[in-house]
């Protein structure tokens, strides 16, 4: 997928980095040199301009990318201005970053179907995780279910799935398996991700696998006291 990312703040650039590791085509573009310097190494190209400039938008790919995303975070009416140039351009898909009520109201009233807000999201992954501890992603489904990351006990390494009989121990259903791959980016730089793996009864675990599971968030609970009491062993 290529991707072009209007600003390189905090959320744009960790936004760019991470596509980038995650083998798409990433473009970032901010006005201030400093940001454009910081991640260009990072990620496929970094270019410095001024995006509320018509000509300048005009003069970025963004009718040969698959996605623009306005990530601007401090400047509203910046933002605005650029997301209502790009949907009057003609850009078949458009995401932008809210900073408020307000905000939302106007992207809507532009016309943008897709619009994030990535600090009350961190809030509420930050609340999850707080809640349910050593949980390293989650998504809410409804009636108190949840797909969530969630790393193997160290036991569990050595094991197939079978050997281990996660459903009928903690009534939890696994979807995927992430696992640490090596590989190297379309910059040349050796990284190290997860890759999702499919998983089956006969299925080995390693050390530094983690599972995607399914469940009442009830037995997430209770599959993550597990670690609780490791913890509290290592330190006794």
């Amino acid at each position: 997928m290529k991707v072009l990312i209007i600003g390189l703040g905090n959320f744009g650039a960790s936004l760019a980095t991470k596509l980038t590791l995650a083998g798409h085509e990433v473009i970032g573009v901010d006005s201030d040199m400093q940001r454009v310097e910081h991640v260009k190494e990072e990620i496929t190209s970094a270019i410095e301009a001024d995006c509320t400039d018509e000509l300048a938008l005009k003069r970025l790919p963004i009718f040969s990318v698959d996605v623009v995303v306005v990530a601007i975070g401090s400047e509203v009416g910046a933002s605005i201005l650029i997301t209502a140039m790009l949907k009057q351009f003609g850009v078949k898909r458009i995401i932008s970053r809210s900073l408020s009520d307000i905000h939302q109201t106007v992207l809507e009233a532009i016309g943008v179907k897709e619009i994030i807000h990535p600090e009350q999201d961190a809030a509420t992954h930050l609340a999850e995780k707080m809640e349910m501890q050593n949980v390293i992603a989650s998504i809410n489904l409804y009636e108190g279910h949840n797909i969530v990351e969630v790393p193997i006990l160290p036991n569990y390494a050595g094991k197939t799935l079978n050997d281990i009989n996660f459903r009928k121990n903690f009534h939890l259903n696994i979807l995927l398996l992430l696992r640490n791959k090596h590989w190297t980016n379309i910059m040349g730089i050796k990284r190290v991700k997860k890759a999702l793996e499919n998983v089956n009864p006969d299925t080995i675990l390693e050390k530094d696998d983690i599972l995607v599971v399914f469940g009442k968030v009830a037995d997430i609970k209770r599959y993550m006291k597990n670690f609780n009491s490791i913890e509290d062993e290592d330190i006794s």
